[in-house]
Protein backbone atom coordinates (compact mmCIF):
# COMPACT_ATOMS: atom_id res chain seq x y z
CA UNK A 1 0.00 0.00 0.00
CA UNK A 2 1.22 3.55 -0.38
CA UNK A 3 2.04 5.35 2.30
CA UNK A 4 1.31 9.12 2.14
CA UNK A 5 3.84 11.84 2.82
CA UNK A 6 2.34 13.21 5.40
CA UNK A 7 5.22 13.84 8.26
CA UNK A 8 3.16 11.79 11.00
CA UNK A 9 2.30 9.23 8.54
CA UNK A 10 4.92 6.23 9.97
CA UNK A 11 2.47 3.96 11.19
CA UNK A 12 -0.10 4.52 8.63
CA UNK A 13 -0.63 2.09 5.92
CA UNK A 14 -3.40 4.02 3.54
CA UNK A 15 -2.83 7.22 2.41
CA UNK A 16 -5.14 9.84 3.48
CA UNK A 17 -8.02 9.98 1.05
CA UNK A 18 -8.91 13.43 -0.19
CA UNK A 19 -12.20 14.18 0.92
CA UNK A 20 -10.36 13.71 4.43
CA UNK A 21 -7.94 16.36 3.10
CA UNK A 22 -10.02 18.59 2.15
CA UNK A 23 -12.22 19.01 5.23
CA UNK A 24 -9.17 18.70 7.45
CA UNK A 25 -7.57 21.34 6.11
CA UNK A 26 -7.16 24.56 7.51
CA UNK A 27 -4.57 26.88 5.42
CA UNK A 28 -7.67 28.75 3.89
CA UNK A 29 -7.67 30.73 7.47
CA UNK A 30 -4.83 29.51 9.01
CA UNK A 31 -1.90 30.70 6.80
CA UNK A 32 -2.76 34.27 8.30
CA UNK A 33 -1.02 33.09 11.40
CA UNK A 34 2.49 32.29 9.27
CA UNK A 35 4.49 35.22 10.64
CA UNK A 36 3.87 34.43 14.50
CA UNK A 37 4.76 30.94 13.36
CA UNK A 38 7.60 31.73 11.93
CA UNK A 39 9.09 34.09 14.82
CA UNK A 40 8.18 31.42 17.31
CA UNK A 41 10.16 28.52 15.29
CA UNK A 42 13.03 31.26 15.07
CA UNK A 43 13.01 31.41 18.89
CA UNK A 44 12.36 27.60 19.47
CA UNK A 45 15.95 27.13 17.48
CA UNK A 46 17.97 29.32 19.25
CA UNK A 47 17.09 27.93 22.45
CA UNK A 48 17.59 24.50 20.97
CA UNK A 49 20.76 25.49 20.28
CA UNK A 50 21.40 27.35 22.95
CA UNK A 51 20.64 24.12 25.01
CA UNK A 52 22.99 21.95 22.90
CA UNK A 53 19.81 19.95 21.80
CA UNK A 54 21.02 20.68 18.37
CA UNK A 55 24.28 22.47 16.92
CA UNK A 56 24.68 26.11 16.17
CA UNK A 57 25.21 25.09 12.37
CA UNK A 58 21.50 23.51 11.96
CA UNK A 59 20.53 26.68 14.26
CA UNK A 60 22.22 28.87 11.10
CA UNK A 61 20.39 26.65 8.61
CA UNK A 62 16.98 26.55 10.18
CA UNK A 63 17.42 30.44 10.87
CA UNK A 64 18.36 31.11 7.01
CA UNK A 65 15.79 28.96 5.36
CA UNK A 66 12.85 30.68 8.30
CA UNK A 67 14.13 34.03 7.06
CA UNK A 68 13.94 33.30 3.54
CA UNK A 69 10.43 31.61 3.64
CA UNK A 70 9.16 35.05 5.35
CA UNK A 71 10.48 37.26 2.95
CA UNK A 72 9.53 35.08 0.25
CA UNK A 73 5.62 35.12 1.88
CA UNK A 74 5.56 38.48 2.67
CA UNK A 75 5.67 39.33 -1.11
CA UNK A 76 2.86 37.16 -1.75
CA UNK A 77 4.80 33.96 -2.96
CA UNK A 78 3.03 30.57 -1.76
CA UNK A 79 4.44 27.05 -1.70
CA UNK A 80 1.54 25.14 -0.22
CA UNK A 81 -0.47 22.37 -2.02
CA UNK A 82 -3.28 20.68 -1.30
CA UNK A 83 -1.34 17.98 1.00
CA UNK A 84 -0.73 20.28 3.20
CA UNK A 85 -2.72 20.24 6.64
CA UNK A 86 -2.49 23.56 8.26
CA UNK A 87 0.42 26.83 8.07
CA UNK A 88 2.59 24.81 10.60
CA UNK A 89 2.95 21.54 8.88
CA UNK A 90 3.21 24.05 4.86
CA UNK A 91 6.31 25.97 6.34
CA UNK A 92 8.38 23.33 8.18
CA UNK A 93 7.87 21.05 4.77
CA UNK A 94 9.09 24.22 2.71
CA UNK A 95 11.96 24.64 5.67
CA UNK A 96 12.48 20.75 4.64
CA UNK A 97 12.86 21.34 1.18
CA UNK A 98 15.22 24.59 1.24
CA UNK A 99 17.64 23.08 4.18
CA UNK A 100 17.54 19.64 4.02
CA UNK A 101 18.27 17.37 7.32
CA UNK A 102 18.44 20.28 9.50
CA UNK A 103 14.57 21.38 8.90
CA UNK A 104 13.27 18.48 10.38
CA UNK A 105 15.30 18.92 13.72
CA UNK A 106 13.06 22.22 14.29
CA UNK A 107 10.23 19.87 15.27
CA UNK A 108 12.12 18.62 18.61
CA UNK A 109 10.69 19.31 21.91
CA UNK A 110 7.45 20.43 20.69
CA UNK A 111 3.65 19.50 19.37
CA UNK A 112 1.49 21.35 17.22
CA UNK A 113 -0.58 21.36 19.94
CA UNK A 114 1.78 23.88 21.75
CA UNK A 115 3.07 25.55 18.54
CA UNK A 116 -0.56 26.21 17.71
CA UNK A 117 -1.13 27.79 21.10
CA UNK A 118 2.07 29.86 20.90
CA UNK A 119 1.10 31.74 17.12
CA UNK A 120 -2.17 32.08 18.31
CA UNK A 121 -1.35 33.95 21.63
CA UNK A 122 1.36 35.87 19.47
CA UNK A 123 -1.14 36.94 17.11
CA UNK A 124 -4.24 37.40 20.02
CA UNK A 125 -1.46 39.67 21.36
CA UNK A 126 -0.75 42.18 18.27
CA UNK A 127 -4.98 42.51 17.63
CA UNK A 128 -5.38 43.46 21.24
CA UNK A 129 -2.88 46.22 20.43
CA UNK A 130 -4.35 47.30 17.47
CA UNK A 131 -7.80 47.11 18.66
CA UNK A 132 -6.97 49.43 22.03
CA UNK A 133 -5.27 51.92 19.38
CA UNK A 134 -8.84 52.08 17.92
CA UNK A 135 -10.55 52.38 21.15
CA UNK A 136 -7.97 55.89 22.12
CA UNK A 137 -8.74 57.38 19.08
CA UNK A 138 -12.84 56.54 19.01
CA UNK A 139 -12.33 58.19 23.13
CA UNK A 140 -10.39 60.72 21.63
CA UNK A 141 -12.71 61.63 18.69
CA UNK A 142 -15.72 62.02 21.49
CA UNK A 143 -13.76 63.87 23.49
CA UNK A 144 -13.52 66.55 21.09
CA UNK A 145 -17.14 66.42 20.23
CA UNK A 146 -17.78 66.31 23.55
CA UNK A 147 -15.61 69.36 23.97
CA UNK A 148 -17.40 71.25 21.00
CA UNK A 149 -21.31 70.54 22.29
CA UNK A 150 -20.58 71.87 25.96
CA UNK A 151 -23.22 74.59 25.09
CA UNK A 152 -25.74 71.73 23.69
CA UNK A 153 -28.60 71.12 25.67
CA UNK A 154 -30.74 67.72 25.02
CA UNK A 155 -33.45 65.19 26.69
CA UNK A 156 -31.97 62.64 28.12
CA UNK A 157 -34.40 59.48 27.68
CA UNK A 158 -35.58 56.41 29.71
CA UNK A 159 -37.96 53.97 28.43
CA UNK A 160 -37.53 56.26 25.16
CA UNK A 161 -39.62 58.91 26.84
CA UNK A 162 -38.36 62.24 27.51
CA UNK A 163 -36.92 62.07 31.09
CA UNK A 164 -34.44 65.47 32.09
CA UNK A 165 -32.24 67.65 29.94
CA UNK A 166 -28.80 67.28 29.90
CA UNK A 167 -25.93 68.08 28.06
CA UNK A 168 -24.91 66.47 24.80
CA UNK A 169 -21.68 66.20 26.00
CA UNK A 170 -22.82 64.55 28.76
CA UNK A 171 -24.05 62.14 27.06
CA UNK A 172 -21.25 61.35 24.53
CA UNK A 173 -19.32 61.20 27.85
CA UNK A 174 -21.72 58.13 28.81
CA UNK A 175 -20.30 56.13 25.95
CA UNK A 176 -16.53 57.21 26.70
CA UNK A 177 -16.93 55.73 29.94
CA UNK A 178 -18.06 52.06 28.02
CA UNK A 179 -15.17 52.53 26.26
CA UNK A 180 -12.74 53.46 28.93
CA UNK A 181 -13.51 50.27 30.37
CA UNK A 182 -13.73 48.40 27.11
CA UNK A 183 -10.08 49.53 27.03
CA UNK A 184 -9.53 48.11 30.38
CA UNK A 185 -11.09 44.64 29.66
CA UNK A 186 -8.54 44.74 26.97
CA UNK A 187 -5.74 45.22 29.03
CA UNK A 188 -6.52 42.59 31.77
CA UNK A 189 -7.41 39.98 28.91
CA UNK A 190 -4.27 41.16 27.04
CA UNK A 191 -2.31 39.89 30.36
CA UNK A 192 -3.35 36.44 30.39
CA UNK A 193 -2.73 36.01 26.98
CA UNK A 194 0.94 36.72 27.37
CA UNK A 195 1.88 33.80 28.77
CA UNK A 196 4.20 31.65 26.65
CA UNK A 197 2.76 28.02 25.91
CA UNK A 198 5.71 26.35 23.55
CA UNK A 199 7.36 23.52 26.57
CA UNK A 200 4.00 21.97 26.84
CA UNK A 201 4.50 20.06 23.58
CA UNK A 202 1.93 17.53 23.04
CA UNK A 203 0.63 17.06 26.73
CA UNK A 204 3.28 16.37 29.05
CA UNK A 205 6.41 18.38 29.22
CA UNK A 206 9.53 17.02 27.10
CA UNK A 207 12.38 15.17 28.53
CA UNK A 208 14.80 16.70 26.51
CA UNK A 209 16.57 19.98 28.39
CA UNK A 210 14.77 22.58 27.18
CA UNK A 211 14.54 26.33 28.60
CA UNK A 212 10.83 27.41 28.47
CA UNK A 213 11.95 30.66 30.15
CA UNK A 214 14.73 31.32 27.28
CA UNK A 215 12.29 31.13 24.59
CA UNK A 216 9.70 33.21 26.53
CA UNK A 217 12.45 36.12 26.84
CA UNK A 218 13.31 35.68 23.26
CA UNK A 219 9.30 35.93 22.29
CA UNK A 220 8.68 38.80 24.76
CA UNK A 221 6.99 36.78 27.20
CA UNK A 222 7.40 37.45 30.55
CA UNK A 223 6.53 34.18 32.06
CA UNK A 224 5.13 30.45 30.81
CA UNK A 225 2.31 28.33 31.37
CA UNK A 226 2.90 26.34 34.62
CA UNK A 227 0.55 23.26 33.81
CA UNK A 228 1.37 20.88 30.28
CA UNK A 229 -1.92 19.63 29.90
CA UNK A 230 -3.65 23.04 30.40
CA UNK A 231 -1.80 24.51 28.48
CA UNK A 232 -2.26 22.75 25.53
CA UNK A 233 -6.45 22.46 26.06
CA UNK A 234 -6.69 26.00 27.50
CA UNK A 235 -8.37 28.74 25.23
CA UNK A 236 -9.94 30.71 28.08
CA UNK A 237 -8.09 33.83 26.36
CA UNK A 238 -9.87 33.29 23.19
CA UNK A 239 -13.09 32.79 24.76
CA UNK A 240 -12.43 35.81 27.01
CA UNK A 241 -11.08 38.15 23.84
CA UNK A 242 -14.33 37.40 21.95
CA UNK A 243 -16.31 38.26 25.00
CA UNK A 244 -14.69 41.79 25.52
CA UNK A 245 -14.92 42.38 21.68
CA UNK A 246 -18.81 40.99 22.12
CA UNK A 247 -19.32 44.36 24.78
CA UNK A 248 -17.23 46.39 23.11
CA UNK A 249 -19.48 45.84 19.88
CA UNK A 250 -22.78 46.19 22.06
CA UNK A 251 -21.25 49.65 22.81
CA UNK A 252 -20.90 50.88 19.25
CA UNK A 253 -24.22 49.19 18.36
CA UNK A 254 -25.97 51.25 21.49
CA UNK A 255 -24.62 54.69 19.96
CA UNK A 256 -25.56 53.52 16.43
CA UNK A 257 -29.19 52.70 17.67
CA UNK A 258 -29.44 56.53 19.10
CA UNK A 259 -27.62 57.73 15.93
CA UNK A 260 -30.54 56.33 13.43
CA UNK A 261 -33.30 57.72 15.45
CA UNK A 262 -31.57 61.27 15.36
CA UNK A 263 -31.14 61.11 12.01
CA UNK A 264 -34.37 60.66 11.13
CA UNK A 265 -37.37 62.99 10.36
CA UNK A 266 -39.25 63.08 13.20
CA UNK A 267 -35.70 63.21 15.33
CA UNK A 268 -34.06 65.39 13.72
CA UNK A 269 -31.04 65.60 16.21
CA UNK A 270 -27.99 64.39 13.88
CA UNK A 271 -26.81 64.67 10.36
CA UNK A 272 -24.40 61.80 9.51
CA UNK A 273 -22.47 62.95 6.57
CA UNK A 274 -22.97 61.72 3.09
CA UNK A 275 -20.06 60.14 2.74
CA UNK A 276 -21.07 57.83 5.61
CA UNK A 277 -24.91 57.15 3.90
CA UNK A 278 -26.26 55.43 1.38
CA UNK A 279 -29.11 55.90 -1.11
CA UNK A 280 -32.03 53.87 -1.91
CA UNK A 281 -32.08 52.61 -5.59
CA UNK A 282 -35.38 53.13 -5.91
CA UNK A 283 -36.38 56.52 -3.91
CA UNK A 284 -34.08 59.35 -4.64
CA UNK A 285 -35.04 61.88 -1.92
CA UNK A 286 -33.33 58.91 0.60
CA UNK A 287 -30.14 59.13 2.52
CA UNK A 288 -29.84 56.60 4.59
CA UNK A 289 -28.06 55.67 7.99
CA UNK A 290 -26.24 52.16 6.88
CA UNK A 291 -23.03 52.06 8.29
CA UNK A 292 -25.00 52.37 11.89
CA UNK A 293 -26.96 50.02 10.71
CA UNK A 294 -24.34 47.91 9.71
CA UNK A 295 -22.16 48.01 12.53
CA UNK A 296 -24.82 47.28 15.06
CA UNK A 297 -25.92 44.61 12.39
CA UNK A 298 -22.07 43.08 12.57
CA UNK A 299 -22.81 42.92 16.29
CA UNK A 300 -24.44 40.20 16.31
CA UNK A 301 -21.82 38.22 14.29
CA UNK A 302 -19.46 39.00 16.97
CA UNK A 303 -22.08 37.20 19.33
CA UNK A 304 -22.22 34.55 17.23
CA UNK A 305 -18.32 33.88 17.59
CA UNK A 306 -19.02 34.18 21.26
CA UNK A 307 -21.16 31.50 21.79
CA UNK A 308 -19.70 29.38 18.61
CA UNK A 309 -16.05 29.02 21.38
CA UNK A 310 -17.86 28.43 24.50
CA UNK A 311 -19.79 25.78 22.70
CA UNK A 312 -16.73 24.24 21.35
CA UNK A 313 -14.97 23.94 24.24
CA UNK A 314 -18.16 23.13 26.98
CA UNK A 315 -17.58 19.16 26.57
CA UNK A 316 -14.10 18.63 25.21
CA UNK A 317 -12.44 16.08 27.44
CA UNK A 318 -8.60 16.89 28.18
CA UNK A 319 -6.05 17.72 26.55
CA UNK A 320 -6.23 18.78 22.83
CA UNK A 321 -8.77 17.71 20.38
CA UNK A 322 -9.40 18.73 16.52
CA UNK A 323 -12.04 20.25 17.60
CA UNK A 324 -10.64 22.97 18.86
CA UNK A 325 -9.37 23.54 15.09
CA UNK A 326 -12.59 25.51 14.67
CA UNK A 327 -11.07 28.07 17.34
CA UNK A 328 -9.54 30.27 14.82
CA UNK A 329 -12.58 31.47 12.50
CA UNK A 330 -14.45 33.07 14.87
CA UNK A 331 -11.59 34.32 16.42
CA UNK A 332 -10.39 35.85 13.35
CA UNK A 333 -13.66 37.01 12.42
CA UNK A 334 -14.50 38.91 15.68
CA UNK A 335 -10.89 40.40 15.92
CA UNK A 336 -11.31 41.73 12.05
CA UNK A 337 -15.19 42.67 12.65
CA UNK A 338 -14.29 44.69 15.96
CA UNK A 339 -11.24 46.48 14.31
CA UNK A 340 -13.37 47.74 11.09
CA UNK A 341 -16.49 48.67 13.05
CA UNK A 342 -14.34 50.48 15.49
CA UNK A 343 -12.20 52.48 12.73
CA UNK A 344 -15.23 53.28 10.81
CA UNK A 345 -17.14 54.40 13.34
CA UNK A 346 -15.00 56.73 14.90
CA UNK A 347 -14.64 58.49 11.14
CA UNK A 348 -18.37 58.63 11.02
CA UNK A 349 -18.46 60.19 14.04
CA UNK A 350 -16.04 63.03 13.11
CA UNK A 351 -18.67 63.99 10.07
CA UNK A 352 -21.54 64.07 12.17
CA UNK A 353 -23.11 66.79 13.21
CA UNK A 354 -26.14 67.84 16.29
CA UNK A 355 -28.51 70.20 15.92
CA UNK A 356 -28.35 72.24 18.80
CA UNK A 357 -31.59 73.91 18.21
CA UNK A 358 -33.76 70.71 18.16
CA UNK A 359 -31.99 69.27 20.46
CA UNK A 360 -33.31 72.12 22.81
CA UNK A 361 -36.69 72.49 21.67
CA UNK A 362 -37.09 68.84 22.19
CA UNK A 363 -35.62 69.21 25.94
CA UNK A 364 -38.14 71.70 26.38
CA UNK A 365 -40.75 69.15 26.26
CA UNK A 366 -42.12 66.29 28.09
CA UNK A 367 -42.30 68.01 31.27
CA UNK A 368 -38.43 66.97 31.43
CA UNK A 369 -37.38 69.79 34.49
CA UNK A 370 -40.55 68.16 36.70
CA UNK A 371 -38.09 66.68 38.88
CA UNK A 372 -36.75 69.99 39.08
CA UNK A 373 -39.98 71.44 40.46
CA UNK A 374 -39.99 68.24 43.24
CA UNK A 375 -36.59 69.15 44.27
CA UNK A 376 -37.18 72.59 44.46
CA UNK A 377 -40.22 72.04 46.76
CA UNK A 378 -37.57 69.77 48.77
CA UNK A 379 -34.94 72.59 49.45
CA UNK A 380 -38.40 74.44 50.63
CA UNK A 381 -38.39 71.75 53.53
CA UNK A 382 -41.65 69.29 51.36
CA UNK A 383 -41.23 65.93 51.78
CA UNK A 384 -39.97 64.15 48.41
CA UNK A 385 -43.14 62.15 48.12
CA UNK A 386 -45.10 65.17 49.32
CA UNK A 387 -43.26 67.10 46.54
CA UNK A 388 -43.45 64.26 43.77
CA UNK A 389 -47.44 64.01 44.61
CA UNK A 390 -47.25 68.12 43.80
CA UNK A 391 -45.65 67.92 40.77
CA UNK A 392 -47.40 65.14 39.35
CA UNK A 393 -50.90 67.07 40.07
CA UNK A 394 -49.04 70.00 38.05
CA UNK A 395 -47.98 68.09 35.37
CA UNK A 396 -52.04 66.92 34.85
CA UNK A 397 -53.10 70.91 35.12
CA UNK A 398 -50.68 71.42 32.57
CA UNK A 399 -51.61 68.67 30.48
CA UNK A 400 -55.41 70.04 30.82
CA UNK A 401 -54.60 73.90 29.86
CA UNK A 402 -52.18 72.58 26.85
CA UNK A 403 -49.58 74.77 29.17
CA UNK A 404 -45.74 73.18 29.90
CA UNK A 405 -44.09 74.32 32.81
CA UNK A 406 -42.48 77.39 32.29
CA UNK A 407 -45.62 78.69 30.89
CA UNK A 408 -47.14 78.80 34.30
CA UNK A 409 -46.86 81.80 36.32
CA UNK A 410 -45.88 82.19 39.92
CA UNK A 411 -49.50 82.23 41.10
CA UNK A 412 -50.43 79.38 39.66
CA UNK A 413 -47.57 76.84 41.19
CA UNK A 414 -49.05 78.79 44.29
CA UNK A 415 -52.04 77.79 44.41
CA UNK A 416 -50.61 73.88 44.27
CA UNK A 417 -48.01 74.47 47.26
CA UNK A 418 -47.75 77.29 49.43
CA UNK A 419 -44.03 77.12 49.35
CA UNK A 420 -43.35 77.77 45.70
CA UNK A 421 -41.64 81.65 45.08
CA UNK A 422 -41.62 83.57 42.51
CA UNK A 423 -38.12 82.07 41.73
CA UNK A 424 -39.63 78.86 40.85
CA UNK A 425 -39.67 80.11 37.10
CA UNK A 426 -36.14 80.47 37.02
CA UNK A 427 -35.45 77.48 39.15
CA UNK A 428 -36.85 75.05 36.23
CA UNK A 429 -34.95 77.34 33.11
CA UNK A 430 -33.15 74.70 31.15
CA UNK A 431 -29.47 75.67 31.70
CA UNK A 432 -30.54 75.84 35.34
CA UNK A 433 -31.58 72.53 35.18
CA UNK A 434 -28.47 71.10 33.96
CA UNK A 435 -26.12 73.06 36.26
CA UNK A 436 -27.72 72.08 38.80
CA UNK A 437 -26.57 68.72 39.05
CA UNK A 438 -22.76 69.96 40.09
CA UNK A 439 -22.55 66.22 42.26
CA UNK A 440 -19.42 63.61 40.91
CA UNK A 441 -21.01 62.04 37.59
CA UNK A 442 -23.86 64.66 36.92
CA UNK A 443 -24.50 66.47 34.02
CA UNK A 444 -23.72 70.15 35.09
CA UNK A 445 -21.26 71.81 32.73
CA UNK A 446 -18.92 72.82 35.33
CA UNK A 447 -18.99 68.68 36.26
CA UNK A 448 -18.49 67.44 32.76
CA UNK A 449 -15.12 69.82 31.86
CA UNK A 450 -13.45 68.47 34.79
CA UNK A 451 -14.43 65.17 34.15
CA UNK A 452 -13.15 65.75 30.34
CA UNK A 453 -10.06 66.96 31.68
CA UNK A 454 -9.66 63.52 33.63
CA UNK A 455 -10.55 61.65 30.98
CA UNK A 456 -7.60 63.76 28.54
CA UNK A 457 -5.21 62.87 31.65
CA UNK A 458 -5.92 59.43 31.47
CA UNK A 459 -5.52 59.42 27.82
CA UNK A 460 -1.96 60.62 27.94
CA UNK A 461 -1.14 57.72 30.29
CA UNK A 462 -2.08 54.99 27.75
Amino acid sequence: MTKTKKPWAGRFTKATAKSVEAFTCSLSYDSRLYRYDIKGSMAHAAMLAEQGIISRRDERAILGGLKSILADMDKGKVFFDSSDEDIHMAIEKELIRRVGEAGGKLHTARSRNDQIALDVRLYLLDEIDKIAAEIRALIRQLVRTAKEELATIMPGYTHLQKAQPVLLSHYLLAFVEMFLRDAERFADCRKRTAVMPLGAAALAGTGLPIDREKTAGLLGFSSVTQNSMDTVADRDYIAEFIFDAALCAAHLSRFCEDLVLWSSDEFGYAVISDAYTTGSSIMPQKKNPDIAELIRGKTGRIYGDLVAVLTLLKGLPMTYNRDLQEDKEPLFDAADTLRTSLAVFTEMLANTSFNAERMRAAARGGFSTATDLAEYLVEKGVPFRRAHEVVGRIVAYCIGKNKTLEELTPREFKTFAGQFDPDVVMRIRLEQCVDARKATGGTATKTVRERIRKIEKTLDRF
